[in-house]
């Protein structure tokens, strides 16, 4: 396999470093709560329950030369839909020991696993087990929410997690269990973690996977045999440690691979290490295994991550859409591109998560190629089709949200719910697409009070 350039400038201009605090990626400075949100178009029936998105956003000020869009506090954005009806949006700072000294109010309970983890979670929030987590990765400790967005208090699932969790958790539909893949910084430099949540809410298994360089795993993926253990040459560096700043940057001398760990394993002896691409890749689309025995992924990915850009993702390269086939037997990964224009922030029907999937979404961007916003595509790899929702002149769409249909059948049976930030006002709304009409007209806008700056990941948490 041949190596990819990696002086390449297809990455936006980050000489001005405030990039990450301007425009929509800037923080809103308070907390709202408006009712009886205005709607075009019609809200479906069925929508019963909370669409919940976080992100970062600092509180006070922070030196733009330094300042890593990753390490923004935590906020958390919701509407709250029934009966046809948008009948709030609210947005609230996750309570983690940090946001609670810089507010001036008590800290929060729960165990603190390390010092990274007294930030609140800013990275992923959802529903499982009966309750709403606020997740990030790197070491900290899940955080519980209530459905109106306050903040309980750290929970290491009531004392069952070793060390740190996962803003990727991936759902397991046939067994309802959570499957992770686990890093801890500074605690476990040799090492990472595969973890499964059992659908109580309580850790049922913890293998330690050895790994050199301390790896920066974002994601992971499931097949029905494997979890995937993404080991890629972003790690630790201590300069930057030493520094304060943000401490990942771009390893040339790291390997790529990617582990093929059983589920049913008791340890990671037997995991099956294969080649990979010298690429970054923040976000696995989903994974299944092939006819015969190959794991197929599809993967948004990026040339080269925190190479010349150390404050965010934006300035080295954009990710395009490739399929990875990895194979156990020969220990190596062929790339195929599926699309170059940028994709990122994937999402599928979670009722085929770890099987066979025809269709993907993501977020891509019609406003430029530094901006990972702007239109939604559909992809549907049985067509060979990549279908384009543009939200409009100066609307962009962040990740699109999957919720199955009452009822539905076909695997695009669903809607997908995309916040739009719409720069020509500098406000953003809730968009609910038909993802089988997905070149049709919105089935409903809901009307936002303010902007929700461009930020990370959310969930449908039904009712």
């Amino acid at each position: 396999m041949s190596t990819i350039d990696k002086d390449t400038t297809k990455g936006a201009d980050v000489s001005d470093t405030s990039v990450y605090l301007s425009n929509n990626y800037a923080p809103v400075a308070d907390e709202i709560t408006v009712n009886d949100l205005n709607v075009i178009g019609a809200i479906p029936e069925e929508l019963d329950g909370r669409w919940l998105r976080n992100g970062p956003n600092p509180i006070g000020e922070v030196d733009p030369a330094t300042h890593h869009w990753f390490t923004g506090n935590a906020m958390v954005h919701g509407v709250r839909i029934r009966g046809g009806r948008a009948e709030w949006y609210r947005n609230r700072w996750v309570r983690g020991q940090r946001e609670a000294e810089a507010l001036g109010e008590p800290m929060p309970t729960g165990p603190v696993h390390t010092e990274f983890g007294a930030a609140g979670p800013n990275t992923s929030i959802g529903g499982f087990a009966g309750e709403i987590w606020a997740l990030v990765e790197a070491g900290a400790v899940p955080m519980r929410m209530t459905p109106e967005l306050d903040t309980i208090g750290y929970d290491d699932f009531s004392g069952t997690l070793p060390n740190g969790f996962s803003a990727h958790p991936k759902y397991d539909p046939a067994s309802g269990e959570l499957h992770a893949v686990c890093y801890t910084w500074p605690d476990l430099m040799d090492h990472v973690q595969y973890v499964v949540v059992g659908r109580d809410g309580k850790v049922t298994k913890v293998i330690d996977v050895p790994v050199d360089d301390m790896p920066m795993i974002h994601d992971m993926s499931i097949t029905q045999n494997y979890a995937l253990v993404y080991d890629l040459p972003v790690t630790v560096d201590i300069d930057l440690a030493m520094q304060e700043r943000f401490p990942f940057r771009w390893n040339p001398d790291h390997p790529a691979r990617v582990g093929l760990l059983s589920r049913d394993a008791d340890n990671a002896d037997d995991i099956i290490w294969c080649d990979a691409p010298m690429n970054y890749l923040y976000h696995p689309l989903n994974a299944y295994e092939d006819e015969d025995g190959r794991v197929v992924v599809d993967v948004c990915s990026y040339d080269v991550m925190f190479h010349k850009d150390l404050n965010g993702p934006l300035g080295d390269t954009t990710p395009v859409l490739d399929r990875w086939t990895i194979d156990p037997k020969t220990r190596t990964t062929n790339v195929e591109h599926v699309d170059e224009r940028l994709h990122e922030f994937p999402r599928h029907n979670p009722k085929v998560g770890g099987m066979k999937h025809r269709f993907g979404y993501t977020a891509g961007a019609t406003n430029g190629k530094a901006d990972l916003f702007g239109a939604t595509y559909k992809i549907d790899y049985d067509a060979g089709t990549i279908l384009e929702h543009d939200h409009g002149e100066g609307r962009g769409g962040a990740e699109p949200v999957f919720v199955a249909k009452e009822g539905g059948s076909a695997e695009d049976d669903g809607w997908l719910m995309v916040a739009v930030h719409d720069a020509t006002v500098d406000r953003s709304d809730l968009v609910i697409l038909d993802a089988a009409d997905f070149e049709g007209d919105e089935v409903a806008r809901i009307e936002l009070p303010r902007r929700v700056p461009h930020g990370f990941h959310g969930n449908w948490v039904r009712d």
